[in-house]
C-alpha cells in the first residue's frame, strides 16, 4: 500500500459528510483504477469565468439526423488504441464487410435489425452492445432505422474481471448471446461483394456465392452481444460507486462503461448522489447519452456526446445537487468510454460541436 498522508480538513469517507461550504475533487492516477486523493476546495474547480486554449470540456449535440450519417459511420474521436463512430441507417448494408484493423463494438441506440455473420445470425435491437471480433465476415439488415454507436478497437473487447463480486455480477453470464451457425439468407445473386478493410483502405472481394456458408463452429473466437437493459450496476447506499466499478469491456488502453437506471444513495447518510468532482490526469472522458433523465448535465438530449479531456476538471452542472435532492431513484442510461491517450477530434466533430459547452458550469 502507498503511504497515506492527509492534512486539514477532510471527510472521514470519500464522496460522504463532505464539510459544509466545501467542494471535494478527486484526483487520480489511472482513470479511476489508481492511486487518488482528495482535496476540499472552497469553490468549485468548474466554476471559471473564462477558458482560453484547446483544452475545454466539449459536447457534440444529437447529429443522426445529419445527412452526413446517413448510411455511412462517421468518426468523432481517435487515437491510435480507439476510433468512435456515429451512423444512421435506413438501409442494408450494401454489401458484406470484414475489418482487419479493429475489433469492433456497436451499440444500438434505436432501431432494430439483424446482422448475419460467418458465425450465424444474431437479432439487433434497441440497448444492444454486438461485439465483432477483427476478420469477421458480416452484413446488417436494417428491419427499423439503425441509429449506431461504434467503437473500434485496436485489441479485443474483453469482459472485466469481477474479483471479490462473483462470476454472476454485472450480468449473468446467460444473457450472453451467440449466433447458432447459419448461412447468409441472401441466396438469388450472381455476385457477393465483401468490402475488407486493411490500414484504412478497401478491398473488394468478390464471389460468385454468399460467403456466409458456414455449416457449423466452435472455438472461442465469434461475436456475442449483451443488452445495457441487462446489466446491473453494483450500488452502495453508503457510497457513489466510480465509474471503474460500471465497467462493462476492458481493452489495450481504453474501457468501456455502462452507466444504468439504479437507486440513488442515502441522503441520511449524507453521501453525494452526483457524480463527483474528478481530474483524473491520465484519461479522456466520452460520454453517449443514450437515454432517460441525465440530471448532472444541464441541455443534454439523448444521442449526445460529451468529451472531457485529460488535465481539466469536469463534474456536474451546479443545479444538478439540488435536482437530486429530492431523486431516489436515476433512469439515464449512458455509455462511457475512458481513453489512457489523447482523443483527436475530427473535422466534424469540430463542424457539429456546441462550442459553448464550457459556459454551461458558469454561474448566470
Amino acid at each position: 500500500m502507498e503511504s497515506f498522508k492527509s492534512s486539514g480538513t477532510y471527510t472521514k469517507q470519500a464522496h460522504v459528510k463532505i464539510p459544509e461550504g466545501l467542494y471535494e475533487e478527486e484526483h487520480g492516477r489511472k482513470g479511476f483504477f489508481g492511486r487518488v486523493s482528495h482535496l476540499y476546495h472552497e469553490n468549485p474547480l468548474t466554476s471559471w469565468s473564462k477558458i482560453e486554449g484547446e483544452l475545454k470540456p466539449r459536447n457534440l449535440p444529437p447529429v443522426f439526423d445529419d445527412e452526413e450519417l446517413e448510411n455511412h459511420f462517421v468518426p468523432f474521436l481517435y487515437n491510435n488504441d480507439v476510433v468512435i463512430s456515429l451512423a444512421k441507417f435506413n438501409r442494408d448494408f450494401e454489401n458484406f464487410f470484414r475489418n482487419a484493423d479493429y475489433d469492433e463494438l456497436y451499440f444500438i441506440h434505436e432501431g432494430d435489425g439483424k446482422i448475419e455473420t460467418s458465425y450465424g445470425h444474431l437479432p439487433l435491437v434497441k440497448g444492444d452492445y454486438i461485439v465483432i471480433p477483427r476478420g469477421t465476415t458480416y452484413k446488417i439488415y436494417t428491419q427499423k432505422t439503425l441509429k449506431i454507436l461504434k467503437v473500434e478497437s485496436s485489441s479485443e473487447f474483453e469482459e472485466p474481471s469481477r474479483g471479490i463480486l462473483g462470476p454472476n455480477a454485472l450480468y449473468d453470464q446467460t444473457a450472453i448471446k451467440t449466433p447458432e451457425a447459419a448461412v447468409g439468407s441472401e441466396q438469388d445473386k450472381s455476385e457477393y461483394v465483401i468490402k475488407i478493410k486493411r490500414e484504412g483502405k478497401i478491398t473488394s472481394v468478390t464471389y460468385p456465392f454468399n460467403p456466409l456458408d458456414v455449416q457449423g463452429w466452435k472455438g472461442s473466437v465469434y461475436p456475442w452481444k449483451i443488452s445495457i437493459y441487462d446489466y446491473c450496476p453494483i450500488m452502495s447506499h453508503r457510497y457513489h460507486i466510480p465509474p471503474s466499478g460500471h465497467t462493462t469491456f476492458v481493452c489495450k488502453n481504453f474501457v468501456v462503461c455502462s452507466f444504468v437506471a439504479r437507486p440513488l444513495e442515502d441522503t441520511k447518510e449524507g453521501v453525494l448522489k452526483v457524480p463527483f468532482y474528478h481530474s483524473n490526469i491520465d484519461y479522456d472522458e466520452v460520454l453517449f447519452y443514450h437515454e432517460g433523465d441525465f440530471f448532472s448535465r444541464d441541455n443534454i438530449d439523448a444521442g449526445a456526446i460529451t468529451f472531457h479531456p485529460q488535465g481539466i476538471n469536469h463534474g456536474p452542472h451546479p443545479n444538478a445537487f439540488e435536482k437530486a435532492n429530492d431523486k431516489t431513484f436515476t433512469d439515464e442510461y449512458a455509455v462511457m468510454i475512458d481513453t489512457r491517450y489523447p482523443l483527436k477530434r475530427s473535422e466534424s466533430f469540430n463542424k457539429s460541436e456546441n462550442k459553448d459547452y464550457w459556459k454551461s458550469w458558469m454561474t448566470k
